[in-house]
């Protein structure tokens, strides 16, 4: 055999490369000023701040989706500029100051709901952050679907959920999807993990519930060819600086951090 013949040819081509997309998901809690006597302002960004960023955003060309718009990205089968943004926990106050600015930007998002809080409050953290924080209804949460927004799951009681039984678990995961399409009537298959915990057992619990993907707190950018069950996050708090927000995006700063 000849060097020749080892040589690609028309009929033989390289087999292509596909560059991976980079693909931000965002992870905010409240959008709006914080209560009075509230020891973790930190998770409410100010409107005026939020509707800054999603412009930044949108200056650098990004296409501002919630998690099942992305999916077509992150499983590789399209390449285009899209940054997700979600809501852990499905306040109150996102549906009131968020939803308007995002409507005005053109946005769409994804708000994790704790499906046995719905109209209740934060009873997981409120003693923690000193503050009760409504939780949308379930009226609020179909009209935010109705306004084109997504929803996924968060347990049922946001629980933690590693070393629970099976039954327990299962309840907690495919019992929250159940309870939300009851609500919403139609597919949930986005879940996010309750304080970002998970291990493998919880994961193929996450799967058999028949969600597609799911969200965690550690930091990063996603990117298409990720495992979807383990999707990394960019947390978005008060005390971020606006000029540094770009920065989160646009370098490897966040990859470092997780």
């Amino acid at each position: 055999m000849s060097n020749s013949d080892l040589r690609p040819s028309a009929s033989h081509p390289k087999p292509a490369t596909r560059s991976l997309s980079i693909v931000p998901i965002f992870m905010y809690h409240s959008i709006g000023e914080p209560p009075a006597g509230s020891s973790w302002p930190v998770l409410y960004v100010r409107t005026a701040t939020f509707r800054h960023q999603l412009g930044i955003l949108r200056a650098l060309g990004y296409r501002l989706v919630g998690m099942s718009e992305a999916m077509p990205v992150l499983r590789g089968e399209r390449r285009e500029r899209v940054a997700v943004i979600t809501f852990d926990d499905a306040y109150e106050d996102v549906f009131e100051h968020a939803l308007p600015v995002l409507l005005e930007a053109g946005a769409r998002a994804t708000t994790y709901a704790v499906s046995g809080s719905l109209g209740g409050y934060n009873a997981w953290d409120a003693e923690k952050v000193g503050a009760r924080k409504p939780l949308m209804n379930a009226e609020l949460l179909r009209e935010w679907r109705r306004q084109g927004m997504g929803v996924g799951a968060h347990t049922r009681t946001h629980a933690r959920l590693p070393g629970m039984s099976p039954d327990a678990l299962e309840a907690e995961v495919r019992g929250s999807r159940e309870d939300l399409e009851a609500v919403l009537g139609c597919a949930v298959d986005q879940f996010c993990y309750p304080y970002g915990e998970m291990d493998d057992v919880i994961v193929g619990a996450v799967r058999d519930a028949g969600f597609v993907a799911a969200t965690t707190t550690r930091r990063g950018r996603a990117r298409s060819g990720d495992d979807l069950l383990r999707l990394r996050r960019i947390p978005v708090k008060r005390h971020l600086p606006l000029a540094l927000f770009p920065f989160r995006v646009v370098t490897s700063y966040e990859d470092r951090r997780g």
